[in-house]
């Protein structure tokens, strides 16, 4: 009989640290953690939209989720996010469905990692 066990992935998320103090420094304490808090809330709805289209294969909003998670990412600094969401649209465009479901999952797992790290980042601060 084989065993099956259960592969637990965990890859750390990078963080554009640089960002995150221009953000603070240009919109103050409270500006900075409004525009963090809505960036990230966007995020989150993206991330699901993203999943749930791309299982229904509506192509459009895969697409401008992505699009939309690649923006916010950048502005708050979630350098990791960016490039796997990048990654995934190139999959996509390529129409290569296994590469596609794999990086889609790598997306939400940095995803959730990304807003945990930028959520502990702006405890800290405040």
């Amino acid at each position: 009989m084989s065993e099956l066990r259960k592969m637990r992935i965990e890859e750390p998320v990078r963080l554009d640290a640089e960002r995150l103090v221009a953000l603070y420094a240009e919109l103050g304490q409270v500006g900075a953690e409004r525009v963090i808090a809505l960036a990230m809330e966007d995020i989150a709805l993206h991330l699901v939209a993203v999943k749930q289209a791309a299982q229904e294969t509506r192509r459009e909003v895969f697409d401008r989720g992505l699009e939309e998670i690649i923006l916010l990412a950048g502005q708050v600094g979630m350098a990791s996010l960016v490039r796997v969401a990048r990654d995934l649209k190139i999959c996509a465009e390529r129409r290569d469905r296994i590469s596609q479901e794999a990086v889609l999952a790598r997306l939400l797992r940095i995803g959730d990692r990304s807003l945990t790290a930028v959520w502990d980042i702006a405890d800290m601060r405040g």
